[in-house]
């Protein structure tokens, strides 16, 4: 867990632009920002590097800082919270977006028992070996980061046969009055705008959709 402080001394980089790319910074301007002195504010800098949550390059009159893939997750984590506390239950959230062919990952990914197990447990059915990826509509991007605030599940990675297998998360969904999942993998760089739906049958044939026909996935909270 991140100290308060340090959580702090995140956001005031984030808040001057750190999650976008390099920010000037120094340590009177940091210390500045959090009533804090200059020495306390370099090492609050030097305890965010050492977590890996902010990347440094020094100047003479400064430093270059900007916040890692870890410092952002460590942020959004923060967001979320807050997000819980004040926001509205039994809220629903509705997303659109066009259905596009996948490369085939799912049904691998849904016929392994660890994950199958799982999901399984957290959804209350048994995963149709395969995804329904859905690109969202851009209307629709404002609702997604919505709902990547409501409660999530972590899938827990696992290693079998010398592989090793990521995290992944999910929260329950629905296609109409089918009962689904969306499931969301642990890579770094997934597009923000895919969606992947699991359910206990095939969508595409149940729903009788190609590529390019609109989808609604309904989340409730």
């Amino acid at each position: 867990m991140i100290p308060a402080e340090d959580l702090q001394c995140l956001k005031a980089i984030a808040v001057r632009g750190g999650c976008h790319g390099p920010v000037f910074v120094s340590t009177q301007s940091i210390g500045e920002m959090l009533a804090i002195s200059q020495q306390t504010a370099s090492r609050r800098l030097k305890g965010l590097e050492t977590a890996g949550l902010i990347t440094r390059t020094m100047a003479a009159d400064g430093q270059h800082v900007n916040v890692t893939k870890s410092g952002e997750d460590a942020l959004r984590k923060e967001y979320q919270e807050y997000c819980r506390i004040f926001s509205e239950g039994g809220k629903t959230y509705l997303l659109n977006g066009a259905v596009v062919s996948g490369i085939g990952e799912g049904k691998y990914y849904m016929s392994l028992g660890p994950y199958k197990e799982q999901f399984t447990a957290v959804l209350g059915f048994e995963p149709y070996p395969g995804t329904l990826n859905i690109r969202l509509a851009p209307s629709s991007m404002t609702v997604r980061k919505k709902i990547d605030a409501l409660d999530w599940t972590r899938i827990k990675g696992f290693s079998t046969d010398g592989r090793t297998f990521g995290d992944a998360r999910c929260i329950p969904c629905r296609i109409g009055t089918i009962k689904c999942g969306i499931v969301v993998p642990g890579r770094t760089h997934y597009p923000d705008d895919l969606v992947e739906v699991i359910a206990p049958i095939a969508l595409r044939r149940k729903l009788g959709v190609e590529d390019n026909d609109s989808v609604n996935v309904e989340v409730g909270q």
